[in-house]
């Protein structure tokens, strides 16, 4: 069997495999994932509707797999189970508990077909990989938001909110219409429409005091996360220029990007660093006041101003 007989081969069982991830999977999609084109996607397609498996076609939609058809249980290898265990400890602490207990049920299924020798060897290094994230992403009284809120993106039903924010005096009751979830700058966010502001907002899931399902529908269609939150930016974001002391900007290149970070040239002895930032009310200058002895503000004025006013206020809190 040549080279090139067995590389179809694997790719065509792929194919099976992805074809029974997704209720549809599209060709170019495919196409993509294996670097090929369209037409060889089509041909590999029936093949294995020659073979007997029974796929469905709709133009401009794509292909999808009976119901009822199943593959045997699928063998992992090493490898692929290892990369699961990393994943395992990052769903245990980036996670809520309610959707981690549902990953570490999964992974005793995932388990469970391994070779003895394999699982021997998960067993070896799942109790040496350990994972703490650097705040609290939940309330650990509200165990079940991530659950409740996949629920609601995937049923297009509302759900109701205790929240408490960061600058408000007394928690607020909401209605919202998720429409996605993202991790950013160590937290997780539900950007949703809230029918108490009748406008888009997001919300920090540690900051969530209490979520309840309902039976009620979205009452609109929603465009994509991606979609809101690149439009978001766009409108909100603000041109920061500071100087840096060279000996010291590596030890920004951690934390940097969660203010927005565009670039970076020389300046004689220093760094001259440009960031588009949405914040430069709170977020952005108490981050520079942590090397501010180092650095120099170049643009913009308010954000001098604001660094100023920190300062003021910090020393009369002395």
């Amino acid at each position: 069997m040549s080279f090139d007989t067995l590389k179809r081969f694997d790719r065509i069982v792929a194919i099976l495999i992805q074809l029974q991830s997704k209720r549809i999977v599209k060709a170019q999609e495919l196409a993509d994932r294996f670097e090929v084109s369209l037409r060889t996607i089509y041909r590999d397609i029936r093949t294995l509707e020659a073979s007997g498996v029974p796929i469905y076609s709709e133009a401009g939609v794509g292909y999808s797999i009976m119901e009822t058809y199943r593959l045997p249980p699928v063998m992992f290898t090493r490898e692929e189970a290892g990369s699961f265990v990393a994943a395992e400890k990052l769903m245990q602490k980036f996670t809520d508990k309610t959707l981690g207990a549902y990953y570490e049920s999964a992974m005793f299924k995932l388990k469970s077909v391994l070779k003895n020798s394999d699982k021997e060897w998960i067993s070896n290094i799942e109790s040496q990989i350990l994972i703490n994230p650097p705040e609290e992403l939940f309330n650990k009284n509200v165990t079940d938001a991530l659950e409740i809120l996949f629920e609601s993106i995937a049923e297009k039903k509302q759900v109701r909110l205790t929240y408490e924010a960061f600058s408000a005096e007394n928690k607020t009751e909401r209605t919202i219409e998720p429409v996605g979830l993202f991790h950013e700058n160590n937290f997780w966010y539900v950007l949703g429409f809230c029918h108490l502001r009748n406008d888009y907002r997001q919300f920090r899931t540690d900051r969530i005091q209490q979520i309840k399902r309902t039976e009620f529908p979205f009452t609109k269609k929603h465009d994509s996360l991606e979609n809101h939150l690149e439009s978001k930016q766009a409108c909100s974001q603000i041109k920061v220029r500071i100087l840096i002391d060279k000996e010291i900007s590596r030890y920004l290149k951690s934390g940097r990007n969660y203010y927005g970070f565009i670039s970076e040239k020389s300046n004689g002895n220093k760094l001259e660093m440009t960031f588009m930032t949405a914040d430069i009310e709170n977020a952005f200058p108490r981050w520079f006041l942590m090397f501010g002895d180092y650095a120099k503000i170049l643009e913009p004025e308010r954000l001098k101003e604001r660094v100023k006013e920190i300062l003021v206020q910090t020393q009369q809190n002395l």
